[in-house]
């Protein structure tokens, strides 16, 4: 079989299933639910074999600047092909002159470097029951106008437009938020994702307000199996693991732009971004 018997085609929602099938072989917690997230923001395309789905990747927009790219997966049987390649080259096609974001393994370092991509970083994933902690005094749920606010601190952390996927967070996610003189200065959602739950985005001024709003959360979801995943240059890992959260792997963080690589130094920010909320 070779991928010239592939069809390429846009993901829809009648591909979910067999897109989950594919996460589970890779054991990867998504529920048909945290596809339907993923999709619901993104350009998504499936690789088929005879109507079966053998590999996905998605293209997450974020306003006309910035794409991320995520849910890379190709079926085990299909591998060394080059069926992830030819996947990639369509995804960076659709993006065009786009900034691109990725999370990528150590397996597919190379493939991405090829393609342009340049390392940035790394994101540590931390997970396990939530402990029975304290919430704290500063920190209460968010009211129904605060959403705008939350576009706002996500656009400022972030440094793109990621309005399409807050809006479809908004009727999924439950978010905590720090005030000072009335308005929202950090939030932090929490959502089902998998077998439990998950914390991100969380945004914050310092590490000290994302521990408040992530504690808050785990005092809420005590018993619950949660997940989040941080910036390594955050330092919050060593605390997030005495907090009974296990670290249990992560992802090199890279970034491709179009047409001749610049010096792109990331202004200083008020606000960082600790947890993202796409993975």
């Amino acid at each position: 079989m070779t991928t010239q018997q592939i069809i390429l085609e846009e993901m829809t929602l009648g591909h979910l299933e067999g897109a989950v099938e594919l996460s589970r072989q890779v054991e990867w917690p998504h529920r048909r639910e945290d596809w339907e997230l993923v999709q619901s923001v993104s350009r998504g395309i499936v690789a088929l074999e005879e109507e079966r789905v053998v590999a996905t990747i998605m293209m997450t927009p974020y306003g006309d600047d910035a794409v991320t790219i995520n849910m890379v997966i190709v079926d085990a049987a299909m591998r060394g092909r080059g069926l992830g390649r030819k996947l990639m080259e369509e995804a960076l096609a659709r993006a065009g002159e786009r900034t691109c974001y990725l999370v990528a393994t150590q397996e597919g370092l190379p493939l991405y470097e090829k393609l342009g991509f340049v390392a940035t970083g790394k994101i540590v994933q931390h997970q396990g029951v939530a402990p029975s902690v304290d919430a704290q005094k500063n920190v209460s749920w968010s009211e129904n106008g605060d959403h705008a606010r939350f576009v706002t601190l996500d656009r400022a952390a972030f440094g793109h437009d990621r309005s399409a996927l807050m809006r479809s967070l908004r009727g999924r996610a439950k978010f905590a938020v720090i005030r000072d003189r009335g308005d929202v200065q950090a939030f932090a959602a929490i959502r089902r994702f998998g077998r439990g739950m998950v914390i991100g985005p969380v945004v914050a001024r310092s590490n000290s307000e994302a521990r408040n709003l992530i504690d808050f959360l785990l005092a809420d979801s005590a018993g619950e199996f949660v997940r989040i995943d941080t910036d390594e240059s955050t330092d919050l890992g060593e605390w997030l693991t005495r907090r009974g959260l296990a670290r249990v792997g992560g992802g090199i963080t890279m970034r491709r732009t179009a047409g001749e690589l610049k010096d792109e130094t990331i202004p200083h920010r008020t606000y960082a971004l600790v947890s993202q909320a796409l993975r």
